[in-house]
């Protein structure tokens, strides 16, 4: 009983906390990638649909890419379904449909569930542990994660990439060296 006592205090006390680091998910290529191979950067982590008014975000998203990379920044871009049948492309159209259509060159990944019962790994940690916590409400969903792979805000659908409050928490972040 000590044993089982030891082991749940190590877990909780001496691990490190969770990040986006942990997890691995797959490119919209199917290729294996570790989140933790963005590590030391600022990323913005959005569920994407290519049939969804919020659809010409990725527009500014691609700005805002352009804008910042250079400061080591990325996205991470996530389509999903789930939110009125507004991705029902596979992952080839997926990408031929961003990067025709909106010249994107940020990285994108495969197709998967952001709510429910199913929803990925990511998607699970991030809006359990996001401000506030909860399921993501619709497409273009935005989450920011500070160079140590935690999450430091979190902005609806309607906020537009390009706004201020995103941009500036976004410059905030990228200060922080």
């Amino acid at each position: 009983m000590h044993y089982i006592s030891f082991i749940l205090f190590a877990l909780l006390f001496i691990s490190p906390a969770p990040s986006i680091y942990d997890f691995t998910v797959k490119t919209i290529d199917g290729k294996e990638k570790s989140l933790s191979d963005y590590k030391g950067k600022v990323v913005l982590i959005v569920n994407v649909a290519s049939e969804c008014g919020y659809t010409p975000q990725y527009a500014d998203l691609e700005k805002l890419y352009q804008k910042y990379r250079k400061d080591g920044f990325v996205i991470l871009g996530f389509p999903s379904n789930d939110y009125g049948g507004q991705e029902p492309g596979s992952n080839a159209d997926i990408k031929k449909f961003c990067t025709s259509t909106y010249g994107v060159t940020f990285d994108l990944f495969e197709k998967i569930p952001t709510k429910g019962e199913k929803k990925h790994p990511l998607y699970a940690y991030l809006t359990s542990q996001a401000t506030p916590s909860g399921e993501v409400g619709w497409n273009f969903e935005k989450f920011l994660i500070s160079r140590e792979g935690k999450i430091v805000a979190r902005f609806k659908s309607h906020v537009a990439p390009l706004s201020a409050d995103l941009t500036q928490a976004l410059e905030r972040e990228l200060a922080k060296r």
